[in-house]
C-alpha cells in the first residue's frame, strides 16, 4: 500500500562522550506542509539540513520536531581561574590574621569554594562534529514516524477500499433499475394523457415524442458512466507511491457532483434512497480522505 497518512509519532536519541542528542517528531493533518522545528541553543546552522531532511519524509501536514540536547562533555568544559580575585580573598584573610594576632593559614579548599574563584565555562561546539549524531537521532524518529504513518495508511486504504466497492454496487443498482423506471414513467405518462384527453384517441406518433423527451430528462447513462470511471481512477490512485491526499479529495467531489445530478434528473423514491447511500459513503471517504498525505 503506497498510501500514508499524515498523523505520526517518532523518537530517536544518539550518545557519545557523556552527552545524548533526542530528535521526537509529531504530526497531524494539514492542507500543507507547517515545519516547525525547535532547536537547541547554537544550532541553528543545522536547521537547514534538519528542514530538508524532514521535507523529504512529508509533503503535507503540520509536523512539531523537537531536538535537543543533554550531558556535558569533557571537552567541551573548561575550568577558569580569576587569580585576581584569589589574591584579594589572600590579601583579606592576611588582614584578618593580622588583626588577631594568629598565624596566617592559607585553605586552598576554603578560597576555591568562594564565588567566581573557579568558573566553569561551556565551549562552543564545532556543528560538523555534532550533525553526525543529531542526524542518527533525527533519522530514528523520521523512521519510527514513517512506520507508524504507513501503518495507518494500510488500514485507511483497506476501509476506502471496502467503501468504494460498496458505492460501486449502488451504483450497479441505480443502473439495473433505469430500464424498469424507464417504463413505469411511459406507462404512467400514456394514462395520464389518456386521462386527459377522454375518449380522444391518442397519436402513437406524438406519444413517442414525449416518452423520448421523458427518457431524455431522466438519462442518467452520462453520469454512470462518469461514475464508473471514477471508481477506476480512485483504485488507481489507492496504488500510486506519491502523495495522492489532494488528488482523492478532488475526485470526491466530482464522485458528489454525478450523485446530485442523478437524483436531481430521477424523481424517484427508490432511487433518492439509494443516492442517500451513495452520499453517507461519499462523507465516510472524506473523512478518511483528509488524514491521507
Amino acid at each position: 500500500m503506497a498510501c500514508k497518512s499524515m498523523t505520526g509519532f517518532g523518537r530517536g536519541e544518539s550518545a557519545s562522550g557523556g552527552r545524548v542528542w533526542m530528535a521526537e517528531l509529531r504530526c497531524v493533518n494539514n492542507r500543507y506542509l507547517d515545519l516547525k522545528i525547535k532547536m537547541p541553543q547554537g544550532y541553528a546552522a543545522l536547521e537547514e539540513r534538519v528542514r530538508k531532511k524532514v521535507s523529504g519524509f512529508h509533503q503535507r501536514g503540520r509536523v512539531d520536531l523537537l531536538l535537543a540536547v543533554a550531558g556535558d562533555s569533557p571537552e567541551l568544559v573548561k575550568m577558569h581561574v580569576n587569580r585576581e580575585l584569589v589574591k584579594v580573598y589572600r590579601v583579606a584573610m592576611a588582614e584578618i590574621a593580622q588583626e588577631l594576632g594568629v598565624e596566617l593559614a592559607t585553605d586552598l579548599a576554603f578560597v576555591a569554594s568562594r564565588p567566581e574563584v573557579l568558573v566553569q565555562q561551556q565551549q562552543g561546539e564545532e556543528m560538523e562534529d555534532v550533525w553526525p549524531y543529531l542526524e542518527q537521532a533525527l533519522d530514528l524518529a523520521l523512521a519510527g514516524c514513517e512506520t507508524m504513518r504507513r501503518q495507518e495508511g494500510e488500514a485507511m486504504v483497506r476501509d476506502l477500499s471496502t467503501r468504494l466497492q460498496l458505492f460501486a454496487q449502488t451504483i450497479d443498482k441505480i443502473e439495473a433499475a433505469m430500464p424498469e423506471l424507464l417504463r413505469q414513467r411511459e406507462q404512467v405518462l400514456g394514462e395520464r394523457l389518456q386521462k386527459l384527453l377522454g375518449n380522444v384517441q391518442l397519436d402513437p406518433q406524438r406519444l413517442c415524442q414525449e416518452v423520448a423527451i421523458l427518457a431524455d430528462k431522466t438519462d442518467v447513462t452520462e453520469e454512470l458512466v462518469r461514475l464508473q470511471s471514477h471508481i477506476g481512477q480512485f483504485h488507481s490512485f489507492l496504488t500510486e507511491k506519491e502523495a495522492v491526499g489532494r488528488k482523492l479529495d478532488f475526485l470526491l467531489q466530482e464522485f458528489l457532483r454525478e450523485v446530485n445530478t442523478i437524483a436531481s434528473k430521477i424523481n424517484d423514491a427508490a432511487i433518492a434512497y439509494l443516492a442517500v447511500e451513495l452520499k453517507s459513503e461519499l462523507e465516510k471517504m472524506r473523512e478518511q480522505i483528509q488524514n491521507i498525505e
